[in-house]
């Protein structure tokens, strides 16, 4: 889908990407959200993933975004494009059987090979906008699995798969487990890494991509697997930072 050698150049210029639907039936999209873009806005005049799905389905009437990524945060996003469809996804995700996975990286220390994190996500009482791990305002079961991808001198790609869906669970997860993702200063991550031989990596924008969907057939058995490898940004920042870009890969 996009070519993971890129130059240094790539990493500091502003992702411009379109939307791309990656996978399309008669009651299920997936879209693959750039960075940037927000999947909703209350704003009818700011561009958004949904306006965008709309435009390109003008008789879809009953669209329904059945996931939400941050703007900054990248990578696949479901769409019910029926009731059935939507009812078909809930019913999965109470399953266990929607399958989320995200690629993350952190410039921190990673003292692990897989763990489960389970505490509860509640609303910032300095700040509305945020959350924080643990009890309080708001306060919501939360579940994320996470799992150590790969390794390089400088940073950790992580595999995230979470089992809920609360506002921000990655990130204050990550944060929270003292690994927070690479360009996420709203909850403690580097902005910025200076490598043993002077070079400086930055990230524009937060390090974390939705690289995976898997929920069951529609119709029949089996499952419906969707991936996309994360944008060229996030690919020259984990190269930049030491990491193998076959690492990137998700499933099949």
């Amino acid at each position: 889908m996009v070519m993971l050698e890129r130059s240094r150049s790539s990493v500091r210029d502003r992702v411009t990407a379109q939307p791309e639907i990656v996978y399309q039936d008669d009651h299920l999209l997936v879209v693959h959200k750039p960075p940037g873009l927000p999947t909703t806005s209350p704003d009818a005049s700011e561009a958004c993933l949904v306006r965008w799905v709309a435009a390109q389905l003008p008789r879809r009437t009953n669209m329904h975004a059945t996931s939400r990524l941050d703007g900054p945060v990248s990578g696949l996003v479901t769409f019910a494009l029926t009731s059935l469809a939507n009812r078909h996804l809930l019913d999965a995700r109470r399953a266990g059987n929607y399958v989320r996975t995200y690629l993350g990286i952190t410039t921190r220390d990673v003292s692990f090979t897989e763990r489960a994190w389970t505490w509860p996500i509640s609303i910032d009482p300095s700040n509305r906008k945020r959350r924080v791990a643990g009890p309080g305002k708001g306060e919501r079961e939360a579940s994320t699995r996470c799992e150590l991808a790969a390794r390089s001198d400088r940073a950790a790609l992580l595999r995230l798969m979470p089992a809920t869906g609360r506002t921000h669970q990655l990130r204050v997860h990550a944060a929270k487990a003292g690994v927070p993702l690479f360009g996420d200063d709203a909850y403690g991550g580097d902005r910025r890494v200076v490598l043993s031989g002077g070079t400086v990596v930055t990230a524009r924008r937060i390090m974390l991509h939705c690289a995976g969907v898997q929920f069951p057939k529609m119709t029949g058995d089996g499952l419906t697997e969707v991936t996309a490898l994360p944008p060229e940004d996030m690919a020259a920042v984990w190269l930049e930072l030491g990491g193998d870009p076959n690492e990137l890969r998700v499933g099949r």
